[in-house]
């Protein structure tokens, strides 16, 4: 009987029962491809966030204007007009037009009440609440000389605030990191049910139905070191042993 002929008798290898235990050493086993299937995917979620969908902010300031309802709608319009951002602009040296700083600008009545919010959006942080200050600051020095009214308070500055409002494009991030996970996982748990090889002495003696009487170890760096090491320190007590 050739070799061929005994492998195909020896009884099937039965299916193993997977427990927390295989599961975790299968993990550990390929974890470095995880952790770089996990990287990959969440740096392109966030090359694709960034190249598509630039990060804004929002800043917001407010004011206090002393004037009745219809009053206060013309003047909310005056604060985008161009005879207020242009002297933004050039105080601030932007770069962008007075009608291009305008679509940056909302302007809005706090519950109906006299505090009036400017909110200004922008790629920078900084320079959205540096555009809000300034042009509610600019609005207060002009509007006496536009209206002749001078009921017009800075209730509080605009802080830099540093959360994007398009938090789409966190999700993108996230959205990579899980999938880069799962994909990971997948894969590993893949490989290893293609893997045929045997890891211990159960799996071989359930293959071949024999009792395993021994092992060769591995063989690396590390315990050829200690072999060495204990070769040494033998020849030297035999040597001292010889020598009393």
């Amino acid at each position: 009987m050739n070799r061929i002929d005994v492998l195909n008798n020896l009884p099937k290898r039965k299916a193993k029962d997977i427990d927390l235990k295989e599961l975790f050493l299968v993990i550990k086993r390929r974890l470095w491809l995880i952790i770089v299937i996990t990287i990959i995917a969440t740096g392109l979620g966030t090359y694709y966030s960034h190249s598509n969908n630039a990060p804004l902010y929002q800043s917001s300031s407010r004011i206090i204007i002393g004037a009745n309802p219809e009053n206060r709608n013309t003047l909310q319009v005056i604060i985008k007009d161009s005879t207020i951002l242009d002297k933004v602009v050039k105080e601030l040296g932007l770069a962008q037009s007075a009608e291009a700083l305008a679509g940056q600008i909302t302007v809005s009545s706090v519950d109906n009440s006299q505090v009036v919010s400017i909110s200004v959006t922008d790629t920078d942080p900084n320079r959205a609440a540096d555009i809000a200050n300034t042009t509610a600051k600019v609005f207060k020095q002009e509007i006496p000389t536009i209206m002749d009214f001078n009921d017009v308070r800075l209730l509080s500055d605009a802080k830099v605030n540093p959360w994007p409002i398009n938090q789409s494009q966190n999700k993108l991030i996230i959205i990579g990191f899980i999938a880069g996970l799962v994909i990971g996982i997948g894969l590993v748990f893949l490989l290893d049910s293609l893997d045929d090889s045997l890891r211990s002495e159960h799996e071989v003696e359930e293959m071949l139905g024999l009792p395993v009487l021994g092992r060769v170890p591995k063989m690396h760096k590390k315990n050829l070191k200690k072999k060495n090491v204990k070769q040494v320190e033998l020849e030297v007590r035999g040597e001292t042993i010889g020598y009393k």
